[in-house]
């Protein structure tokens, strides 16, 4: 097949969807074009998909972005078998797209790849005025109804269904489990990988690695938002922890393997609640003991599979006291790790689920293509019934 995939706000080396999606389809011989931020995210697409640059849409003016992805659409779109969509934002794109495609008689199959809860999550952004939040939330959800009537969805988590009238897919963020046994968890090194934000937690990082000392390093792997970049440049600059910025996935997840402890600081969030936090499932898959604050999704995994501890929101003192704890259990340590590593194996990996998701793409595009061979002769058919 060929396939289109659009992003103007996700960074281009985001995990679910170049590392995972556009990975498998790759690999199993379809042609990609990936459209995204290259040059506002400072990367160069990767040598085995076409790169396509396009503006970031970030904070409140996302005119020149939606622009660009709309002139894109229209050119490139009816080249594709399948469009794949990854932000809400692109719905806005598709409603003269979808009639010029439909008018030239080559309308590829669209899809929304849904990430997160769009309604929920404005409620996290400050560029949008808290007396425009609910009505906003509103027009969302509506949105979102709209959307189903015209293109197909898939969902990042089972919990997204009930927003929707209809039954979607649900193509989980899960982690490529590595083969090959990883590094034992060591007593010096606690990881955090993942975007940052104060929602995030990026602030209780900060002082949690104060309170741990020079014994324990952390080492944190992520962009972060503009309100806490400066905190994290000072606690870097003063030792307090290595920040390395924005790696890509690969890359990061090679400092995973051997530390004593994986973060995952989530406060108290609607956007949260429903959410499984990669971060979690990739210590698990790397072997590394798992450190949450209560989410239930995490929480749930921490629990069943018994692959780290629990910590209070917005709490760096009992976070500091939980990696002491473990540092201090060489049995504990180990004991988690394991376990957390078993169940990703067994339960959590990509490479189990990655041709679930590229046979259902290539369902729909036999589907479609299965409807436009039928249409002229059912037309034909009409044309000479109403002739006799």
């Amino acid at each position: 097949m060929r396939i289109l995939v659009v992003t103007v706000v996700h960074h281009p080396e985001d995990a679910r969807i170049l590392h995972r999606e556009i990975a498998a389809l790759t690999e199993r011989g379809h042609r990609v074009v990936y459209a995204a931020p290259f040059t506002a995210r400072g990367v160069e697409p990767r040598p085995d998909v076409e790169g396509v640059d396009l503006p970031r849409a970030a904070g409140r003016d996302r005119r020149a972005a939606l622009r660009a992805a709309r002139a894109l659409l229209a050119e490139r779109g009816p080249e594709a078998d399948v469009v794949l969509l990854h932000d809400p934002e692109l719905l806005l794109a598709l409603p003269g797209t979808l009639r010029r495609w439909r008018r030239r008689g080559r309308a590829p199959v669209t899809v929304w790849d849904v990430h997160e809860d769009t309604a929920a999550a404005l409620a996290m952004k400050r560029w949008v005025p808290a007396a425009l939040r609910p009505p906003l939330k509103v027009a969302v959800r509506a949105a979102e109804r709209l959307a189903e009537r015209h293109v197909r969805l898939l969902l990042a988590e089972d919990a997204y269904r009930a927003r929707f009238r209809r039954p979607h897919p649900v193509v989980p963020n899960l982690a490529t489990v590595p083969p090959e046994p990883p590094e034992p968890p060591g007593t010096d090194r606690v990881v955090y990988l993942g975007h940052l934000s104060r929602a995030r937690g990026a602030l209780d990082l900060i002082e949690t690695a104060r309170l741990l000392g020079p014994d324990v390093r952390v080492e944190v792997m992520g962009a972060a938002d503009q309100d806490v970049r400066g905190a994290l440049t000072e606690a870097n600059r003063d030792g307090v922890l290595r920040w390395h910025g924005y790696l890509p996935n690969d890359r990061a997840l090679a400092l995973l393997s051997g530390a004593l402890a994986g973060l995952s600081l989530l406060h108290d969030e609607p956007n949260y609640r429903h959410s499984r936090p990669t971060k979690v499932v990739e210590y698990m898959a790397h072997g590394v003991p798992v450190v949450t604050t209560p989410i239930p999704l995490a929480a749930g995994l921490v629990l069943r599979h018994r692959c780290g501890l629990l910590v209070p929101y917005e709490n760096p003192a009992a976070t500091a006291d939980a990696v002491r704890r473990l540092r201090a259990d060489t049995q504990l340590r180990l004991g988690t790790a394991e376990r957390g590593r078993a169940a990703a194996l067994a339960e959590l990996d990509w490479a189990e689920r990655a041709a679930e998701f590229t046979g259902r793409l290539e369902t729909w595009a036999k589907e479609a293509t299965a409807d436009r061979d039928t249409r002229p002769r059912t037309a034909a058919a009409g044309d000479a019934a109403r002739s006799a």
